[in-house]
């Protein structure tokens, strides 16, 4: 009853100022930016052109494609499309450039390559 030896926290014992010092967090951070960023604005850019568009352009918006379809409900739905299409990029590219490097470093981080007061081993990787 509270006697149990007690296991210190893994994370604990990892220097993670050290690991993001690395080339490898380096490049892996990167990767993640030079994706996210460019798609976040090219995203946000077609959704506020959306917004102005039916705000100001309502004529071109309200016009009739077939039947009761027009061009604002098309962009609309196309909207959507867009954010799961980003999506599924962007897990593709996360498992092709981004998944390996993160296997490597958890790897490393949980074969206590990086724990506190310890040199790194094996740095000439």
């Amino acid at each position: 009853m509270g006697n149990e030896a007690q296991t210190p926290d893994a994370a604990a014992s990892v220097d993670f100022q050290e690991v993001q010092q690395t080339g490898q967090f380096q490049e892996l951070r990167k990767r993640h930016r030079s994706f996210v960023f460019p798609m976040a604005i090219a995203f946000l850019l077609w959704y506020f052109a959306y917004v102005l568009l039916a705000d100001y352009a309502v004529g071109f918006m309200s016009t009739k494609l077939w039947g009761n379809i027009n061009v604002g409900l098309v962009l609309g739905l196309l909207q959507f499309v867009s954010t799961f299409g980003i999506t599924a990029w962007y897990v593709h590219y996360s498992n092709r450039r981004l998944d390996p490097i993160a296997t490597e470093i958890r790897n490393e981080i949980e074969g206590h390559e990086f724990d506190k007061g310890s040199a790194m081993r094996g740095a000439a990787k």
